[in-house]
């Protein structure tokens, strides 16, 4: 006999229900933040997005993410809101390719 995989949602923020990865189904879901955030003592710029800037920076700096630990502390260089995770992944690639990081360079 096969066994099912079921589903149990947790509950997050005021009784919202989260998936994996901090994602809420609710009125939050569709707006995303692209963000890129610079090391204050190294040359070292990072990409990323998520649905609750606040939170993923203090991660960073709290040095919770394996890829950002060596390089904290951290400040914000540059952000957007997106609507929608497939626009707010879109960008985040540009942001990482080659003419993004240029421009992330330059705002700096």
């Amino acid at each position: 006999m096969k066994k099912k995989f079921i589903f149990a949602p947790r509950f997050c923020r005021g009784g919202e229900t989260c998936l994996p990865a901090g994602r809420l189904v609710g009125a939050y879901k569709n707006i995303y933040t692209v963000y890129a955030i610079e090391s204050v003592k190294r040359n070292y710029i990072y990409v990323g997005l998520t649905n609750n800037l606040e939170r993923r920076f203090l991660e960073h700096n709290l040095g919770y993410n394996k890829t950002t630990k060596p390089y904290r502390p951290f400040r914000i260089l540059y952000f957007e809101e997106v609507s929608g995770r497939i626009e707010a992944r879109k960008r985040e690639k540009y942001l990482k390719s080659g003419i993004g990081k240029q421009f992330l360079k330059s705002v700096k």
